[in-house]
């Protein structure tokens, strides 16, 4: 490589740019002109949005922009849009009996689409894309027949629009099991849960306890569980005779429930949504194939 300057110049009367590479040089030729017109017009019209629309990062916010325009307020007007669009068959959603709704197929359809909606933005997180819920962690399965305050879509809509043992509504499904470690003793805690897992068709760990086990279950389960452990839907009492267990059914964990109970939270979904999004879910998670 050379630092020799080259006294040569091109047809255009241009020097090279004073460098070579083994004995090749390069012109300095300049820009073409559509070019450098066609840059400076990108630098004009970078300024001219920067100025126009939301541009410059701030603290808490960026630029503004003249125009007002924001992603967010796009949004928004199309939501506004499509409210309007909805607004009648909306209205006929909440104003239909929920049980009648099967028998409009453009209103049913439309229930289920939205439903689905309404239950991919609020619902899958905690009872799963598919609704099966989450096993051991207290997500109900959606898809099975046991319901623990009921199945058929009116209980569904109530259990949607208000919860479950939340703070936020006073018509929040409510039950509390009492915590039995406080209660009995370790042997009566480890008599009931062979006993209790003998109800479903569970081998039990201790079969010796099982016989001892039914009478702590008389004393101080059967009131809610009721006698043959069926359960009480009306206090939230779940079924104890089928294998579907929320927490799970092992020694164990049933063990652990008895000891310190389960205390599930469900959010009330009525002061969120629109009473035609939570009808809406009621009627989609009731045809999912669970609902009674």
């Amino acid at each position: 490589m050379s630092g020799k300057k080259s006294n040569k110049t091109s047809e255009q009367g241009h020097g090279t740019t004073g460098h070579q590479w083994d004995g090749i040089e390069e012109w300095d030729n300049p820009m073409p002109r559509w070019w450098l017109w066609t840059f400076y017009a990108t630098i004009v019209w970078a300024i001219g949005y920067a100025i126009a629309y939301p541009a410059w990062p701030l603290i808490n916010s960026a630029t503004a922009g003249i125009l007002g325009w924001s992603s967010r307020g796009e949004l928004a007007q199309e939501i506004v849009a499509f409210d309007e669009v909805n607004a009648a068959i909306n209205a006929r959603l909440e104003t239909t009996d929920l049980n009648a709704i099967n028998d409009d197929p453009e209103l049913y359809g439309y229930a289920v689409s939205a439903g689905a909606a309404v239950y991919r933005t609020w619902c899958a997180q905690c009872h799963g894309a598919g609704a099966s819920g989450v096993q051991g962690a207290g997500y109900p399965n959606l898809l099975d027949d046991d319901w623990l305050w009921g199945g058929d879509v009116d209980a569904i809509y109530t259990t949607v629009s208000h919860g479950i043992r939340n703070e936020d509504d006073d018509d929040a499904r409510y039950s509390e099991m009492p915590a039995f470690g406080e209660i009995l003793e370790p042997e009566e805690i480890s008599q009931v849960v062979n006993f209790v897992m003998t109800l479903s068709g569970s081998e039990p760990k201790d079969p010796d306890q099982v016989e001892a086990g039914a009478v702590v279950f008389a004393d101080n389960c059967a009131s809610c569980h009721m006698e043959a452990g069926t359960g009480d839907r009306e206090q939230g009492a779940p079924n104890l005779t089928d294998a579907i267990w929320l927490y799970g059914g092992d020694y164990d964990t049933v063990a652990e429930t008895v000891t310190y109970s389960r205390f599930g939270v469900m959010p009330a979904w009525s002061g969120r949504l629109t009473d035609a999004q939570v009808r809406a879910a009621a009627i989609y998670v009731h045809q999912l194939g669970g609902g009674e």
